[in-house]
């Protein structure tokens, strides 16, 4: 009688471990089936980052300004007759404050004339902060180090003041500093050194609205028509053309909770090979599996020879990089990085590239 009650408990448990390893195949094989729906969804985009609302362009604003407490890499200007406008604001400046200093002593190499720029988005209210562009007007050798004294930012040149800009200057460190690379210390920016000070006009969210495509592709306008379409019902959306969406909300629905669901909407972006290189520190970002078939090109003191190699031929050439046709596109990049090769030669070299059709990809110089 003991035999046959343990028989039969062993033989319940093989049945429940069988069923629990049958579910655990079942599970497995259907999250391979979901792995390439899944794979294609990570891929999908936000409409939101694919367009932008009719009359949203955002606003450019400008400034003539200071970057001060640099380490003798100023501008060389210096007080009297040869003093330039650095001279003249750094006067203008400290008569703000009833100082009064003698063109004559005035010495600049620790501060330098800079232009300020930044785009703002027209829904950002007053208080807002935002990023702005540092650049070097005169002939100073380096920014860093400094900090922007406080700049009027203007949409217009003869318009008011509608932002104001200050704080420590960031330099970018992606490139070594060689005698052959140098880093580029004559712009910089700054994160959050913009500050709104008034309202910008911005547009009203109506009953029609047009998603106007950041790139035009009448593909991704109708992809983008369809998911719209599929969530918020049929006729919502239109294609106008390759660049515009029309977007017609029904008057029961409440038009900024509807225009929010619509841009977190997700689509299938049209997939374009391109290359974006940095044209200030030389980092270059592509996207897949591109490569590059054979060509040489010579540009400055570097050679860039791509194509079948010989067995023997391992002796180094200064100047010289020698490439297998069909290499990646980070190999090559990683090869000219090797040889010191300036940024701005580096994307002259990928131009290059696609203009004798070794290279498909759009090259981005940023």
């Amino acid at each position: 009688m003991n035999t046959l009650l343990l028989r039969s408990r062993r033989v319940r448990v093989v049945a429940h471990d069988t069923v629990r390893l049958l579910r655990t195949v079942a599970a497995a094989i259907a999250l391979l089936l979901l792995m390439p729906s899944l794979a294609v969804a990570q891929n999908d985009v936000k409409i939101r980052d694919l367009t932008q609302a009719e009359g949203a362009l955002p606003v450019r604003l400008v400034g003539y300004g200071l970057a001060v407490g640099l380490d003798n890499t100023g501008d060389r200007a210096i007080g009297g007759q040869t003093g330039g406008p650095t001279v003249q604001s750094v006067i203008n400046i400290l008569r703000r404050f009833n100082v009064e200093v003698p063109a004559d002593l005035i010495r600049m190499r620790n501060v330098a004339a800079v232009l300020v720029t930044a785009e703002v988005s027209p829904f950002l209210r007053a208080g807002g902060r935002f990023e702005v562009q540092v650049s070097s007007m005169g002939d100073a050798r380096s920014l860093k180090g400094g900090t922007l004294f406080m700049t009027p930012l203007v949409a217009d040149p003869s318009g008011p003041p509608l932002a104001s800009a200050q704080g420590a200057l960031l330099i970018s460190q992606g490139g070594s500093t060689t005698r052959y690379a140098p880093t580029h210390e004559t712009a910089a920016r700054i994160p959050t050194g913009g500050v709104l000070e008034a309202d910008l006009p911005r547009p009203t969210i109506g009953a029609t609205s047009r998603l106007l495509l950041r790139e035009p592709d009448l593909g991704l306008a109708s992809r983008i028509a369809t998911a719209i379409n599929g969530a918020m019902g049929e006729k919502t959306a239109i294609v106008e053309d390759e660049g515009a969406v029309i977007v017609t909300l029904a008057d029961s629905l409440a038009k900024p909770v509807a225009m929010a669901r619509i841009r977190d909407l997700a689509v299938a972006p049209e997939a374009r090979p391109r290359i974006i290189i940095d044209g200030r520190d030389g980092t270059v970002v592509a996207g897949g599996d591109m490569v590059v078939g054979a060509a040489t090109v010579s540009h400055g003191a570097i050679t860039l020879a791509i194509g079948a190699l010989e067995p023997n031929d391992t002796a180094a050439i200064p100047g010289s990089v020698r490439l297998p046709a069909g290499i990646p596109v980070q190999r090559v990049a990683s090869a000219l990085h090797a040889v010191q090769t300036p940024a701005s030669e580096i994307a002259a070299i990928f131009a290059a590239l696609r203009e004798v059709g070794a290279l498909t990809a759009e090259i981005i110089v940023r």
